[in-house]
């Protein structure tokens, strides 16, 4: 199977490249890091990432909310929040924007793989409903 294929939107560079060769020892595929909106609506028409990992608080005009909305919705990526906040009115926004996963930094590695992995999951999940083909069912 194919390394799943990941971009970074986060503004601290140093955190961005932690994360980074985390995600490569974890056996994805890192296809940028943008600190901004705009670069990351750059690198998904570009790369297409399986998923994208958002701080909410980044560089631009759009914070990450904003940019997460508009990357499933023209764009079909999943997101899942990488963030720091977690106080109610950013939490409401986030959960608006229907996100795959929404972790809280600092983080542990093991959830981290889970909300990755769930995230990648369910979006195929929900791209085979949409494109009329059914799951299969388990074997027992």
């Amino acid at each position: 199977m194919p390394e799943k294929r990941i971009l970074i939107v986060e503004d601290e560079r140093i955190v961005a490249e932690d994360l980074k060769r985390l995600l490569i020892r974890m056996g994805y595929a890192v296809t940028a890091i943008a600190a901004s909106g705009e670069e990351a609506i750059r690198s998904v028409t570009t790369d297409r990432p399986d998923l994208v990992l958002m701080d909410i608080r980044i560089q631009g005009p759009q914070d990450g909310i904003e940019v997460a909305e508009h990357l499933y919705a023209e764009y079909d990526v999943p997101v899942s929040y990488l963030t720091a906040f977690a106080d109610a009115p950013t939490l409401d926004r986030a959960k608006a924007t229907m996100p795959f996963g929404y972790i809280l930094k600092p983080f542990e590695t093991r959830s981290l793989q889970v909300v990755i992995e769930l995230a990648i999951h369910r979006h195929d999940g929900a791209r085979g409903q949409r494109n009329g083909r059914l799951a299969r069912p388990r074997s027992r």
